[in-house]
């Protein structure tokens, strides 16, 4: 997701802003790619300041990211690390200095994102403590304090769509809906840039109401939620007090079948209201639930549509949990620091979901698949230029990625890698000595 031409739209950014700021940068995509692969390990391997990673205390030391730059470096690069022209910004855009990125990103996942039916669409929390007035503060959540962005996954938790929250002060709502449902709608138009199939968006009560339902059926959308009582557009449904005497698992609904809208409103453990334009009552099947008075599990009727909501709609869900487990821990002074680690973690969280999709034979856990990201760009892109560098010895999987390695002559005569006698060649990638003869063993065994 971070290709080619993102990484040089970054580069160029950023020594643009230190051009302006009367400072001669100069930074390269294989420094870049440095500074991405220590906030990638950051996420799993954390000390209480940055620098330690470079101090050469044996409790602290890391060999990996001190020889792929040095810590005055990646500190000057860091604090320079800029996304958008300063002399173009849109006023009315609170996430103006970010915005080319989020643009690219979002082509990104979509270009990429596998085809599916069932979506959901939901809010997630990006953490920031400092001042800035798009911070928000949701009470009862995970991450309670900072940006909220506005997110539409697949059921599995891959990131197709995302916006960051700006207020209704930044963002108009459209078609007389608030919010929340004209980031729905914002989500569909993305998703039906790709093709009109039968697309099933998920969400909760939030953003479901009987108008947003009507929007989606004439797009040719399906979708299905959780509403509120006073967005039922008044369906004489039975009261929730008098529904919830009844045993549970009872229910009541209503079509409209202009509109082909159902509302249904089933007692669980509480009353719960659910809208859909595409799925209806039938079949009625029996689920096991939890009785807290007698501490029992009891059968109770469940309406399909409520059964279908249940089983599609954590998506955001599992992608925030993802993103949670090892998120970039490197901060700094500038307000958007933790949105782009957010980015970061959001594409490690879609690069992996693929790469389960594509490897079902050689799973590998997020936290293994993270480490190999991580360093393969440390040491693929590492400072060899620098004195004492060239002859440390890293052993990491890019040995065997056959990518990019060549033999080139060297100078100096060294050991080869493999048979140990002297070469005067080496592999430009690895940095090893190798000879020709024994070069293709050495990058396969």
């Amino acid at each position: 997701f971070f290709d080619e031409g993102t990484i040089n739209f970054i580069v160029n950014e950023t020594n643009r802003y230190a051009w302006q700021k009367n400072v001669n940068l100069s930074l390269t995509a294989q420094e870049l790619k440095c500074v991405l692969g220590i906030l990638i390990l950051s996420g799993y391997i954390s000390y209480p300041r940055r620098r330690m990673f470079w101090e050469t205390s044996p409790d602290s030391h890391h060999h990996l990211v001190a020889d792929a730059i040095r810590r005055d470096r990646f500190e000057l690069i860091f604090s320079y690390l800029h996304f958008a022209d300063n002399n173009e910004l849109d006023a009315g855009d609170r996430f103006a200095k970010v915005r080319p990125l989020i643009i690219r990103m979002n082509c990104n996942f979509q270009k990429h994102a596998p085809l599916e039916e069932f979506y959901s669409f939901g809010e997630s929390m990006c953490e920031y403590f400092g001042h800035r007035g798009s911070k928000q503060l949701h009470r009862g959540k995970p991450v309670r304090l900072g940006y909220k962005i506005w997110c539409g996954t697949t059921s599995r938790g891959y990131l197709v769509w995302f916006e960051p929250s700006q207020g209704t002060l930044f963002t108009k709502p459209d078609r007389s809906l608030d919010l929340g449902g004209s980031m729905v709608i914002k989500f569909v138009d993305a998703l039906q840039e790709r093709g009109f199939l039968p697309y099933h968006i998920f969400f909760d009560k939030v953003f479901t109401s009987v108008k947003l339902m009507s929007i989606l059926r004439k797009k040719g959308v399906k979708a299905t939620g959780t509403v509120r009582e006073y967005r039922t557009e008044r369906c004489p449904l039975k009261d929730p007090k008098e529904l919830k005497k009844m045993k549970r698992g009872s229910f009541d609904y209503k079509v409209d079948e202009s509109e082909e809208i159902i509302v249904c409103r089933w007692h669980d453990s509480s009353v719960v209201n659910i809208c859909s334009n595409a799925v209806g009552i039938e079949p009625v099947r029996l689920t096991s639930r939890h009785s807290g008075a007698t501490k029992t599990r009891t059968q109770v009727h469940q309406p399909s549509l409520v059964k279908l909501y249940q089983e599609k709609v954590g998506g955001v869900g599992r992608m925030d949990q993802n993103i949670a487990k090892y998120k970039v821990k490197i901060r700094g002074m500038k307000w958007y620091s933790s949105f782009i680690g957010y980015v970061i973690d959001a594409a490690l969280n879609n690069a992996w979901q693929l790469h389960r999709i594509c490897c079902q034979d050689a799973q590998v856990d997020l936290l293994a698949f993270r480490r190999y990201v991580a360093c393969v760009y440390l040491e693929s892109n590492a400072d060899t230029t620098s004195q004492g560098r060239r002859s440390r010895r890293l052993e990491t999987e890019s040995r065997f990625d056959m990518v990019g390695h060549w033999i080139i002559h060297q100078d100096k005569r060294t050991r080869c890698a493999l048979c140990h006698s002297q070469t005067n060649t080496r592999c430009e990638k690895c940095q090893k000595g190798v000879h020709a003869k024994c070069f293709r063993e050495y990058h396969i065994r």
